[in-house]
C-alpha cells in the first residue's frame, strides 16, 4: 500500500529533544531558534528528510512552525489543526493560535529582555524574515540566520531523496516545454528582467514537463532553476536523479548540480526577478551579496500553470471519472457491512484497493483521511494503528482521499451515515450540503478573487451560528500537488478567478468530541455563456464540476432544501448515474442508481 498506519511521532519523544535543541542553542549564543515545516524548496510538503517540526514536537499537520525559547516552545498551527495538536505533542510546548498571534506578537511578549533568535536562511521565505523583523523594530529581538541546530541533534536524520525525474508525456501536458519557456520568456523580458530564480517544485516540473518523486504523494523532484530571458533555463538537479531527461529536455535546458546554486546565481546580470512568497532568504542574501538588482514578483510559472489548458482540463475529467468507479465501488461494499464490523484502516485499505484496480493509479494524492465519530473533528486526521475506530451505529465517517494520475489529479470527501444517524447531525450536514450547492450555483463577475465569493459557501452555517476553520477551497495542480497556488477560496486569496482554474468546493462542520462533516467536489473555472437578460458588457464566470460521486442522501434533511438546491442535487445524481454508471460492475452499478434516485 502507498498508505501505512504506522505512528510516526510521539510526544514523549519531545522534552528530551527540547532539552538538546536547548543546549544547541546556547552553545550558538542563542535566545532562541525557530523550527518551521518547511525545506530548501518552500513547497507545502516535505521529505522525511526535512521533516523537523515532527521530529522535534511530534505535530504531523502540513503547516505551522515551533518558536523555540529558554523556558518556552509555542507550536504555532492555524484553525485545521487545533484540535489535532493536542493528541500530538507534550506539555512542554505551548499551542498558539495563529496566524491570530504572530510571531513576532509572541516573542515580544515571552522575550520581554530582547535577544537573539536563530533560524535557518534555507528554511524561511524573504516575505516571512521581512515581517517579523519589522513587527520587531523597537524591541531589542533580532532575527539571525544560522546553521540549522536540529540537524545537529538528529543522530538518524533520513537522507536526502535522490529519485529518479521522468518526462510528462505531451499527451497529458498538452503544450511543450519550450513553448513555455519561450513564452515565459517574453513574459519576463517584458517586465524588464533578465533572470528570474524559481524555487518552487511544482513550478519547475510543469515549465519543463518533467515530474519526480522525492516528495511522497506529490510527483515533484527537488531543484531549482533559472528561467532567462533568452528562453535558457539552468535546472539544478542532482546527477542522480537526471536519468535520461536529457533528451527530452533539450540543449536550451542546462543540466547543473545543486551545489554550484547559489555560486551560480551570484554570477547572473540582473535585474533578477525573486518571489518573496516562495524564495527563501539564503536565496536574497546571496543575491544582495552579489549586488545584483532584485525585481520583487510573483513565481512566473504560477498563473500559467494555475491556467489549464484544454488537455489538462479533458485529461481531469477523465481522471475524475476512473476516480469516481473506484469510490463507488467502496461506497457500495461499506454500505453492504453492518454498523461495528469496521475500523478506519479497513475503510482506507478498501478504498486504496479500488483505485489501484484501474492500473493507473500513480499514488495517493495525500494520506486519507477516514475519521469516524471524534475523529471526524480532527480535519486533518491520520489513522494510526494506535487510533484506528470501530464505525459504529449512529456515527459519520469523513472520508477525504484523492488518487495522482498521469492525467490528473483528484480530491474528493464524503461524509458517510454509519447505520441511522440523530437529527442534529443531519441538520449540520444538510447545511454543509447547502453552502457546496451554493458555491457550486454560482455565476460572478469576472475579476473576482476568492475572498470576494468564499462566504457563499458558509452562509447556511452562519444563519445557524456555526461555522469553520479553513479555507472553502485550494487549488489543485494536474498531476501535480494536490494543493496548489495562486488561486483558492479563502478569506486572504486576492488572485482573481481565470478560466481553466482547477479549485476544491468543500465546506465543513467539526464539533469536537463528537463528529466531524465535510462534502468535497472539485470545480473548473469557466466563461459563463450569455444570458437573454445579461449585461452584455460584463463577462460573467462559472464552474463545472470535475467531481461524480454520490451524496449520501440518508443525511439530508430534505424538507430543509429550497426547491432549487433539490433541483440541483437531483441533477448532479443524475449526471453521476449517466457518467459513473456505464463503468461499474453490476453490483456497484445496482447500489449507485438507488444511492442517485431523486431526493
Amino acid at each position: 500500500m502507498f498508505q501505512s498506519f504506522e505512528v510516526t511521532a510521539r510526544p514523549e519523544q519531545g522534552p528530551p529533544r527540547l532539552a538538546d535543541l536547548r543546549a544547541e542553542m546556547q552553545k550558538a549564543g542563542l535566545d532562541g531558534f525557530l523550527v518551521p515545516r518547511a525545506d530548501a524548496h518552500q513547497g507545502e510538503y516535505v521529505a522525511p528528510h526535512d521533516e523537523r517540526l515532527a521530529w522535534l514536537t511530534g505535530f504531523t499537520g502540513s503547516a505551522g512552525f515551533c518558536a523555540v525559547l529558554a523556558k518556552n516552545a509555542g507550536v504555532f498551527i492555524d484553525g485545521r489543526y487545533r484540535t489535532q495538536v493536542k493528541a500530538q505533542v507534550a506539555d512542554v510546548f505551548t499551542p498558539v493560535p495563529w496566524p491570530e498571534t504572530s510571531l513576532a506578537d509572541w516573542l515580544k511578549d515571552t522575550l520581554p529582555d530582547a535577544g537573539k533568535v536563530g533560524f535557518d536562511p534555507w528554511l524561511h521565505t524573504v516575505n516571512q524574515i521581512k515581517q517579523s523583523t519589522e513587527a520587531l523594530v523597537g524591541s531589542g529581538i533580532a532575527l539571525c540566520p544560522c546553521e540549522n541546530l536540529v540537524d545537529r541533534i538528529w543522530p538518524d536524520q533520513p537522507v536526502p531523496p535522490m529519485n529518479p525525474v521522468k518526462p510528462q508525456p505531451l499527451e497529458y501536458a498538452g503544450e511543450r516545454h519550450g513553448d513555455k519557456i519561450a513564452r515565459l520568456a517574453a513574459s519576463l523580458k517584458d517586465k524588464g528582467c533578465k533572470a528570474a530564480v524559481i524555487t518552487l517544485p511544482d513550478s519547475i516540473m510543469w515549465l519543463l514537463n518533467i515530474r519526480g518523486s522525492d516528495i511522497p504523494r506529490n510527483p515533484v523532484a527537488h531543484g531549482f532553476a533559472v528561467l532567462h530571458e533568452d528562453a535558457r533555463v539552468d535546472f539544478f538537479v542532482h546527477e542522480d536523479k537526471r536519468g535520461n531527461i536529457a533528451d527530452h529536455l533539450g540543449p536550451a535546458v542546462r543540466l547543473m548540480d545543486p551545489d554550484r546554486f547559489l555560486a551560480h546565481i551570484a554570477t547572473l546580470d540582473g535585474p533578477v526577478l525573486l518571489d518573496a512568497g516562495s524564495a527563501p532568504v539564503a536565496v536574497e542574501q546571496t543575491l544582495q551579496n552579489a549586488k545584483i538588482d532584485i525585481v520583487p514578483g510573483d513565481d512566473p510559472c504560477a498563473l500559467p500553470k494555475a491556467r489549464k489548458n484544454a488537455t489538462e482540463i479533458a485529461g481531469s475529467a477523465e481522471a475524475h471519472l476512473r476516480d469516481a468507479v473506484a469510490m463507488v465501488e467502496l461506497l457500495a461494499w461499506l454500505d453492504a457491512q453492518p454498523p461495528g464490523t469496521l475500523r478506519e484502516t479497513d475503510v482506507v485499505t478498501r478504498l486504496e484497493q479500488a483505485r489501484r484496480a484501474s492500473n493507473a493509479l500513480q499514488d495517493i494524492s495525500f494520506e486519507t483521511i477516514a475519521g469516524t465519530g471524534a475523529n471526524g473533528a480532527i480535519m486533518h486526521y491520520r489513522v494510526t494503528t494506535e487510533t484506528d475506530s470501530v464505525l459504529k451505529d449512529g456515527d459519520f465517517l469523513v472520508l477525504d482521499s484523492g488518487g495522482q494520475y498521469l492525467d490528473g489529479t483528484t480530491d474528493i470527501t464524503r461524509t458517510i451515515s454509519i447505520g441511522t444517524v440523530e437529527e442534529e447531525p443531519r441538520r449540520c450536514f444538510t447545511r454543509v450540503l447547502q453552502g457546496m450547492i451554493a458555491m457550486s450555483r454560482l455565476r460572478w463577475p469576472k475579476g473576482l478573487a476568492g475572498r470576494d465569493i468564499e462566504a457563499i459557501g458558509r452562509l447556511p452555517l452562519w444563519q445557524a451560528g456555526q461555522d469553520f476553520d479553513h479555507g472553502l477551497g485550494h487549488g489543485v495542480g494536474v498531476y501535480l500537488s494536490v494543493h496548489e497556488g495562486p488561486q483558492r477560496l479563502s478569506r486572504v486569496s486576492h488572485v482573481p478567478l481565470e478560466p481553466g482554474m482547477i479549485l476544491s468546493n468543500e465546506p465543513g462542520y467539526y464539533r469536537e468530541g463528537a463528529f466531524g462533516i465535510r462534502i468535497e467536489n472539485l470545480l473548473v473555472v469557466e466563461t459563463a455563456p450569455d444570458m437573454p437578460s445579461a449585461d452584455t458588457h460584463r463577462k460573467m464566470l462559472h464552474w463545472q464540476t470535475l467531481t461524480y460521486v454520490p451524496i449520501d442522501r440518508r443525511a439530508i434533511i430534505a424538507e430543509m432544501l429550497s426547491e432549487a438546491e433539490r433541483d440541483w442535487l437531483n441533477s448532479y445524481h443524475r449526471s453521476v448515474a449517466e457518467k459513473v454508471g456505464p463503468r461499474l460492475g453490476k453490483s456497484a452499478k445496482t447500489w449507485l442508481d438507488t444511492a442517485t434516485a431523486p431526493i
